[in-house]
């Protein structure tokens, strides 16, 4: 691990310089990406799965934790770099060249329970988000999410209802997850530095409420917040059963959607299961 140079000189040896088209920005202060590696707590031995890990700069703060860390990254530029890493690691680092998006992480984790920990490329964050929330498999295979957003995304994220940045994402990572944003990122630590800040948040998963489809809760939160300037018995016209859900749950339908509570969301749901 001593023998490690910096992560700049890597960068630099390789010619490695951040692709807009992918989204890249690379971290390199290593203070900072330790204490981003510790978020989840001890990671000595766990699983872990990173998604674009570019020149390897997290990647190298997750090994250092002890975590065996399998890899997903598309810039084939950035190979090399993590080819040194896996010798100066062995056994610990597992690189798949490939599109997160296209790939099934379970099985790529073998069936084991893993940690995902990423500073996501700013172009897929979002649908990766959705993609590890999704799905009716719950408790899901992952223990917790760790991941670098926009500041703007991860305050969507955490936000509460009646606030302008509640909407779709909190409801879906609210919903059966506790999600905090952990640490603020300003823009200086990337390079080059992105126009807008950013911001790590942690999820984990928690109980999954009785009786409530996730796809009937995608399908109304899409609705709902699709048109959120709309009062709910205009934008949920399309979600059948769901202006009777509605009314069984003594919810006024010319409210909106962003005054609803998660746990009101959950409520109509379910409701729509039961019709």
């Amino acid at each position: 691990m001593a023998d490690l140079p910096p992560i700049r000189e890597t960068i630099a040896r390789h010619g490695l310089s951040a692709s807009k088209a992918l989204g890249q920005n690379f971290l390199l202060d290593e203070q900072l990406l330790a204490r981003i590696a510790a978020l989840p707590g001890d990671l000595s031995g766990a699983r872990v799965l990173e998604v674009g890990p570019g020149p390897g700069g997290l990647t190298r703060a997750l090994l250092r934790a002890g975590a065996r860390v399998t890899a997903i990254e598309m810039d084939s530029r950035c190979l090399p770099a993590l080819e040194e890493l896996s010798d100066a690691f062995p056994g610990q680092l597992t690189v798949v060249e490939g599109d997160a998006m296209k790939l099934d992480h379970g099985a790529l984790m073998q069936g084991e329970p893993y940690h995902v920990l990423s500073n996501l490329p700013y172009n897929v964050g979002t649908a990766l988000f959705v993609k590890w929330l999704s799905g009716e498999e719950w408790p899901p295979q992952w223990l917790s999410l760790t991941l670098m957003f926009q500041r703007e995304v991860a305050e969507r994220i955490v936000a509460r209802e009646g606030s302008g940045a509640f909407g779709r994402l909190a409801v879906l990572a609210q919903w059966r997850a506790t999600a905090r944003l952990a640490m603020k990122v300003h823009r200086s630590a990337f390079t080059p530095p992105p126009k807008v800040m950013s911001a790590v948040v942690h999820v984990t998963p928690t109980r999954a409420p009785d009786g409530v489809s996730a796809r009937t809760l995608e399908r109304l939160t899409e609705a709902a917040f699709g048109q959120r300037r709309k009062m709910l018995r205009q934008s949920l016209k399309s979600v059948p059963g769901a202006l009777a859900a509605l009314e069984g749950e003594a919810i006024d339908p010319t409210r909106r959607a962003d005054t609803l509570s998660v746990a009101e969301f959950v409520a109509v749901a379910r409701a729509i299961g039961t019709n």
